[in-house]
């Protein structure tokens, strides 16, 4: 979002707003549903939509907006829980109960590729992901996902939110965390190698 815009939402462009609200509906229903649950985060990011228009006055753009935005909707998850006295509780992971790494197979002991990632048949990674069949992928896999590791992916890299956030948010220890994180990031990378090398998820 560039500065004029930035200018316009201020001060109250409500077509620049309701294009914000159709931009980052989805992921904000995404990020918050691992918090509060599918039932409720339809519910919770309509509010947190109403607090940011209401102080979206004040947003400086320091932080880009699907940051501030996911930082409102993560407070309206938060206050929905207190409200209702439940806790989302995401136990570390033991030995026991881990996966394997996925990524654990590609990798010689040394660390060099066993083989290398295929080349993409697109000019960019953009153009890739924009490919509506590997969309359909990635929609596919992230609704599969486990919750904890869809949310800890959501927020770090689709918000940009700081590992004490999240691990705040979502009662997990630092260690915890970058672990559900690179197993996420993991999956990602074995889907879209796997569907350069065959054309299917």
């Amino acid at each position: 979002m560039d500065n004029d815009q930035l200018e316009l939402l201020r001060n109250g462009d409500q077509a620049l707003f309701a294009q914000l609200v159709r931009d980052h509906h989805r992921a904000l229903i995404a990020l918050v549903t691992p918090i509060v649950g599918s039932s409720e985060a339809e519910e919770v990011v309509q509010n947190a939509w109403v607090k940011a228009h209401g102080a979206i006055a004040s947003f400086q753009g320091r932080a880009n907006i699907r940051t501030w935005l996911g930082r409102i909707a993560i407070n309206e998850a938060k206050m929905q829980l207190r409200a209702r006295k439940k806790e989302l509780l995401f136990a570390d992971l033991s030995p026991d109960q881990a996966h394997s790494d996925p990524l654990a197979d590609n990798f010689r002991p040394g660390g060099q590729w066993q083989q290398p990632p295929a080349n993409w048949h697109c000019d960019s990674p953009d153009a890739l992901l924009m490919e509506a069949d590997l969309a359909d992928c990635l929609a596919r896999l992230l609704t599969g996902m486990p919750a904890n590791q869809r949310a800890v992916l959501e927020m770090r890299d689709s918000s940009e939110l700081p590992f004490d956030e999240i691990c705040n948010t979502l009662a997990v220890s630092a260690s915890n965390a970058r672990v559900l994180l690179h197993r996420a990031r993991a999956e990602l990378f074995k889907l879209v190698n796997h569907y350069q090398e065959t054309g299917e998820c």
